[in-house]
């Protein structure tokens, strides 16, 4: 899948200048992660009005009891959410995210589960996934502890495999063959029972599911214990908050509390209207644009250029 292709994002010198000045002298810098970071490298999100996928509101998916019903249809939407992130590359803004991590005392928070920033090669332990990632598995039975990280096995299982169109008399191999869209609802996917689903390998008995975080869900508590820990370290410099409202709870509340511990507040997001829960002050900063444009240029002046190539061609 091609990467969206959006306006250039201008951003005012004034704002520049009093952004890297502060970035430069900051020793503690928090991001807060959300799908608009993703935009660039092209993957629908199945958010907001009209986020479906075939005919069913893509949240209604990502829970545990659509699981347990229907684990098929369930696998089904993760896998091809796995196979769409697989199908395209980090952004300029991921790289230059990771970079600043090996620059900086920096601590990033993801809400996403795509699997591009750990593929940036952003530092695993300034990196915390807050919603999981579509990469990892677990066993779905309640006394099984398995969890396997970073797999990246696509389809997971043969038969989640995404069909090909190999009608056209000028395919000449299946390699050749067009995929179809399986979010299109015209597009015929078979019924997946049991057996054609994911075993466990540890307990023999129950089916592994992705290890994301669904609703109803509790947020992962290691996770959340290290960043706690580092946030009662000391006081906090700056927050970026990237692609993301930041007006969802718990999530939002890390604004807040960088707040109290000194921090000022950047915003970088498409809409104007996507500000934190608590708002701006008069010392914060909102980029109005798209971050794969807007973050390198941010923090040029502590990681440099961003060669995204080089870096691309580095993460293989």
């Amino acid at each position: 899948m091609a990467a969206t292709t959006a306006r250039p994002s201008v951003v005012p010198k004034k704002d520049l200048e009093s952004f890297q000045e502060h970035l430069n002298k900051s020793t503690r810098i928090l991001a807060l992660l959300g799908a608009g970071l993703s935009a660039s490298s092209g993957l629908p999100t199945f958010r907001g009005a009209g986020g479906l996928w075939r005919t069913h509101d893509a949240t209604s998916l990502a829970t545990p009891e659509a699981f347990g019903r229907d684990p098929g249809l369930v696998w089904q939407f993760y896998s091809y959410r796995r196979h769409m992130a697989l199908g395209v590359k980090p952004n300029p803004a991921h790289y230059a995210l990771a970079e600043l991590a090996r620059k900086k005392n920096f601590l990033t928070l993801s809400q996403n589960v795509d699997g591009l920033s750990p593929r940036a090669r952003h530092p695993a332990d300034k990196l915390k996934l807050l919603h999981g990632s579509l990469f990892d598995v677990k066993c779905s039975d309640f006394f099984c502890d398995y969890l396997e990280k970073n797999n990246y096995t696509d389809p997971i299982v043969p038969t989640l495999a995404i069909p090909t169109d190999e009608s056209d008399p000028t395919t000449n191999s299946a390699l050749a063959a067009r995929e179809l869209d399986i979010s299109d609802e015209n597009v015929a996917i078979p019924e997946l029972d049991y057996d054609h689903l994911p075993k466990c390998p540890k307990c023999k008995r129950g089916l592994l599911r992705p290890g994301v975080v669904w609703f109803n869900e509790r947020l992962p508590s290691d996770v959340l214990e290290d960043v706690d820990t580092w946030m009662d370290e000391d006081d906090i410099d700056l927050i970026m908050v990237i692609g993301t409202s930041a007006k969802v709870y718990p999530a939002a509340g890390y604004v807040d509390i960088a707040r109290r511990k000194g921090a000022r507040v950047a915003v970088i997001n498409m809409d104007k209207g996507d500000a934190p829960a608590s708002g701006l002050y008069s010392r914060d900063w909102f980029f109005e644009g798209d971050a794969a444009q807007i973050v390198p240029e941010l923090l040029k002046s502590v990681i440099g250029e961003t060669n995204t190539e080089e870096l691309s061609d580095a993460a293989q």
